[in-house]
């Protein structure tokens, strides 16, 4: 009777552990409501202490009644600014280390931490609480290289060397016609290059190539701002804050405000809903 008890209570015991492998490993899951909807993100493991950081302060409900206090369509949409808030207990005025990851990228709906400009901030630490979620377009392989250029494209207006492009440059722009300016600048490359040397153009990974090509970003931005997480339901929803109507330094017209909660969910049942979406695995 003592052999059958104690084989039971192995039999117990070794199942629990069986059971307790085969639990799926929980994820939190951030909601951002809007009066435009809901938008659902995850967070990366990658970027822990943003990670950390973020969790902490929706689970306290410090971003609910925050606002997106600056929109740029085609770019991005900025909020959590909990020192806005009336009637702020304690201001928020720590930075949390930069955590960059080459596989974490501007993609639309990289949720990234925003931070003070290179001259007082040359760590690149990030905001204790203010975020930004990636609007922006679809890539253009061309962009990068008329972006590395036309910075660079001063001195064709000052020398009647270059007049013939000179006019030519001028009329595109006066017919607002983008595309032609763009080509007109590559086409002067050459000129540039025999100025300034050869032109630096950031080169994409094949990821990258793909999601910024097929669903648009900010590519500009990577490697100067930690990409802590990513928007996996609610694209639609950047969109429509995107496209609200702006005042001075890019405010909303109209308030849209935002309440964060937190859930936790499988992580196996968030892959098989949303796909791969923790990249960096």
């Amino acid at each position: 009777m003592k052999i059958r008890n104690l084989l039971l209570t192995l039999t117990l015991i070794i199942t629990s552990i069986h059971m307790g492998s085969c639990q799926s490993e929980k994820e939190p899951v951030v909601t951002i409501q809007t009066k435009f909807g809901d938008m659902k993100l995850i967070l990366f493991d990658q970027t822990p202490k943003h990670k950390e950081n973020f969790l902490k302060l929706a689970k306290e409900k410090a971003y609910d009644s925050t606002i997106f206090h600056r929109v740029i369509n085609e770019f991005m949409i900025q909020g959590g600014d909990i020192n806005l808030k009336p009637n702020v207990d304690e201001k928020i005025e720590y930075t949390v280390p930069a955590e960059f990851n080459d596989k974490l990228f501007h993609r639309k709906g990289a949720v990234c931490a925003a931070r003070m400009g290179d001259q007082v901030n040359p760590e690149k630490a990030s905001s204790g609480c203010q975020f930004y979620i990636v609007h922006g377009k679809k890539f253009d392989p061309n962009e990068a290289l008329f972006g590395a250029l036309v910075s660079k494209l001063g001195f064709v207006f000052q020398d009647t060397t270059y007049k013939e492009l000179q006019q030519k440059l001028m009329t595109v722009q006066q017919n607002a016609d983008r595309e032609a300016f763009m080509n007109l600048v590559i086409e002067a490359q050459p000129i540039i290059e025999e100025k300034y040397g050869p032109t630096e153009v950031p080169q994409l990974t094949e990821a990258q190539q793909k999601a910024y090509g097929e669903h648009g970003g900010a590519p500009h931005l990577d490697g100067a701002y930690t990409v802590f997480g990513q928007v996996i339901e609610g694209l639609e929803v950047i969109d429509a804050i995107a496209a609200v109507q702006t005042a001075a330094m890019d405010k909303p017209v109209t308030d849209v405000f935002m309440n964060v909660k937190v859930e936790e969910m499988d992580k196996t049942d968030i892959i098989a809903k949303y796909g791969d979406v923790f990249y960096a695995e």
